[in-house]
């Protein structure tokens, strides 16, 4: 007998589109944007406070991305769920896209899982989400329209009791050239301490979005992480979601007139 679908009639579905309608070419991703359990998995074993953490989500991108695709009237995908259930911006066959251990933290709802357990959130959680964007790609390219991809993600300002000084960085993998540019715009700010692919480098073994669906379908894309006490808050959201869309349309016209 087959097992039921993990979620219930009364949970929403893991993907939140915002402005599918939007007029811009970029599109925005929010891999992490929420830190939802599903109901058959109870708390995975962890308190409160673990769940408000920065393992189970990336605070503060849900409002930046929000904020961000009203000013560009750009399309945006959310994910609601916690990526301790199940990681979407990992490949479902890589060990931590099903984390025992987050940073430090054990997750015992987590230890042990069968192939057929991980399936059963995958079939819930990523396959859903990543078809919806798959399937926004797909509508723009019948239409002609161009995409920029853009993940957006934020990253904890002290991991593993080490510091990060930067205020945000830009990851990428075969292509920087939007990365770069981008990069470049956000140190003339004066004020900011920007990384490069930190803090982690973007491959095709460690990510999923990027790869999958900007490096296959050969699309313009930029990953933008921002140090979540910077945007814990409405005002740093605010604040960020008007820099990026004030940078994001410069970084991409420099690549375009750089290809002439």
């Amino acid at each position: 007998m087959a097992n039921p679908p993990l979620l219930g009639p009364g949970e929403p579905t893991p993907v939140r589109q915002l402005n599918p309608g939007g007029t811009s070419d970029f599109l925005l991703t929010g891999d992490h944007a929420g830190r939802r359990i599903p109901q058959a998995l109870g708390d995975l074993g962890l308190p409160p406070r673990e769940l408000r953490r920065h393992i189970a989500w990336d605070i503060g991108i849900a409002g930046v991305t929000r904020r961000l695709a009203e000013r560009l009237d750009a399309a945006a995908v959310l994910q609601r769920y916690s990526r301790l259930v199940v990681d979407c911006n990992r490949p479902p066959e890589a060990p931590s896209a099903f984390p025992e251990v987050s940073e430090t933290t054990l997750v015992p709802g987590n230890a042990d899982l069968s192939a057929e357990q991980k399936e059963r959130r995958r079939q819930a959680i990523f396959s859903p989400y990543h078809a919806a964007i798959a399937a926004m790609l797909a509508r723009r390219r019948v239409t002609g329209r161009r995409t920029v991809y853009v993940a957006m993600h934020s990253f904890t300002p002290v991991f593993k009791g080490v510091e990060r000084e930067m205020h945000c960085a830009v990851l990428y993998n075969r292509d920087p050239r939007l990365s770069l540019a981008m990069a470049a715009l956000l140190r003339a700010e004066g004020e900011l301490t920007v990384g490069e692919n930190e803090p982690y480098r973007l491959s095709d073994e460690t990510d999923y979005g990027v790869p999958v669906h900007a490096g296959r379908g050969g699309l313009d894309y930029v990953e933008i992480e921002i140090r979540q006490d910077l945007i814990a808050a409405p005002a740093g959201q605010a604040a960020w979601a008007e820099r990026l869309a004030r940078l994001l349309p410069l970084a991409d016209q420099s690549i375009r007139e750089d290809r002439g």
